[in-house]
């Protein structure tokens, strides 16, 4: 009997231990840090997932592992309405960080003034609210700028040096977006002295860009530039083929869209500041605040031409742009 009762109180110590570790597992899941990521494109979109991929590789670099010692939701919004959803749905998750791409920083901000945010690709932080200035945030954002608005000038002179002989130029911008509207300026300011006119084509869907693109291309000596923001990349690959069903020489703000047919883009890099992005999140997660960590601005712009494209539009591109060119498509 001693013996039995020896084995059953063995067997219970077991069995509790046994029922003690998977508790104890999940309370270690439950302690993982929580990131949550808010993105601009389609999660199948292949820049989206280069991003992602991008951040990952980041946080890998600095000992963070999704699923072993952190936690990442992600949510890849398809418009505004989603936007404000799925800002909703990570507040609630009450995460330690929110990576946020662009305008989205905003949607964030609507919802939670303690959450950490991480801002990537935003125009202007300071004029958009996300921050108090570019030194000091002062809240609870932080991040990494795209570029000044100025680039829309240096769009417009891109245009002028690949296709000399154009005098109107469609300029594809979000009215509604702080980047759309600066670098529309950008590109005004620069346009008489190169005698470009210009008119603003609305990017809201895909039938207002294919519309106001076809009516525009009616007359001579035309070309386009399109803008940065969330529905350029979600219809690129729409514009790509409007650009060239009407023959127009086109400039755009990221590789993306040469890279899937464009003639040439010019712009930072902006896989490179999801890897920027993930150092910033590791310092939060050891106790920084990001109303301590200064908006950084680009360390990396590349030139990127589609010779291909070029000679289906009959475009001789001059070699001092081909010698500047950081990528060259063949």
């Amino acid at each position: 009997m001693q013996f039995t009762r020896l084995k059953r109180r063995e067997f219970i110590t077991l069995l509790g231990g046994a029922t003690a570790w998977p508790l104890a597992a999940r309370a270690q899941q439950a302690a993982m840090p929580v990131i949550g990521m808010l993105m601009s494109t389609a999660a199948d979109d292949p820049e989206g997932k280069a991003r992602f991929a991008a951040f990952l590789g980041g946080l890998q670099q600095l000992g963070w592992t999704d699923g072993v010692n952190a936690r990442i939701e992600v949510r890849w919004p398809r418009g505004d309405a989603e936007a404000h959803q799925y800002a909703a749905e990570l507040v609630a998750l009450a995460p330690n960080v929110i990576l946020a791409t662009g305008v989205y920083a905003g949607r964030l901000l609507q919802e939670t003034q303690t959450v950490p945010i991480v801002f990537v690709l935003v125009n202007d932080p300071v004029g958009a609210g996300f921050v108090a200035s570019l030194a000091r945030p002062g809240g609870n954002a932080t991040g990494f700028l795209f570029t000044e608005y100025g680039i829309g000038g240096k769009w417009l002179e891109l245009l002028k040096e690949l296709a000399p002989a154009v005098t109107r130029a469609a300029v594809l911008r979000d009215a509604t977006d702080p980047a759309g509207i600066g670098q529309w300026g950008a590109i005004q300011s620069v346009a008489p002295s190169r005698g470009v006119e210009l008119t603003p084509i609305g990017v809201r869907n895909a039938g207002e860009i294919e519309r106001g693109v076809a009516e525009f291309a009616r007359s001579p000596n035309s070309g386009l530039i399109v803008t940065s923001g969330g529905p350029v990349i979600v219809h690129r690959e729409r514009i790509i083929a409007t650009a060239a069903t009407h023959r127009l020489p086109t400039v755009y703000w990221n590789r993306m869209y040469p890279a899937g047919g464009g003639l040439v883009s010019y712009g930072p890099e902006t896989i490179d500041q999801y890897r920027r992005a993930a150092a910033y999140i590791d310092r939060i997660l050891k106790g920084e605040k990001p109303a301590d960590l200064p908006v950084q601005a680009p360390t990396k712009y590349e030139l990127v031409i589609n010779l291909k494209t070029a000679k289906a539009l009959g475009i001789d591109v001059p070699p001092t742009l081909l010698a500047r060119a950081d990528e060259v498509i063949e």
